[in-house]
């Protein structure tokens, strides 16, 4: 049974750091695209950052690039997604959620992510 699971949430000054991991079992997930997406209170999911399965490409919103970075750890049974949060706002308040993609590279379809973890709640103060 596939599962993703996310960790790291909590609460961070405005200013601060913050690392989220997701670890995803179940399927082979290592030459999938992962993404980590946000929804913030009365709006829908928004794209936060993607990792491509093979060459590791990577993607950003513009409102995190230059302050986030994903990455990935793909060892033989689980696939480990981060997500360091640097120099957070609170605007960046949401549940964070990771997912995986049906296809190897990211296309910047939300439709493209078909497993999705349960969510952690980032919140950030001012």
């Amino acid at each position: 049974q596939e599962q993703l699971v996310e960790s790291g949430g909590g609460l961070v000054q405005a200013g601060g750091s913050l690392r989220l991991s997701c670890a995803a079992s179940g399927r082979t997930f290592r030459d999938l695209a992962m993404g980590w997406f946000r929804q913030a209170p009365g709006k829908d999911v928004s794209f936060v950052a993607a990792i491509d399965g093979r060459d590791l490409g990577t993607k950003y919103s513009e409102s995190v690039k230059g302050r986030f970075t994903i990455s990935r750890d793909n060892a033989q049974n689980t696939v480990t997604v981060y997500l360091q949060m640097n120099s957070v706002k609170p605007e960046d308040t949401a549940i964070y959620y990771c997912a995986a993609s049906q296809f190897t590279y990211y296309y910047g379809n939300l439709a493209d992510f078909n497993s999705w973890g349960q969510g952690v709640q980032v919140t950030v103060s001012s």
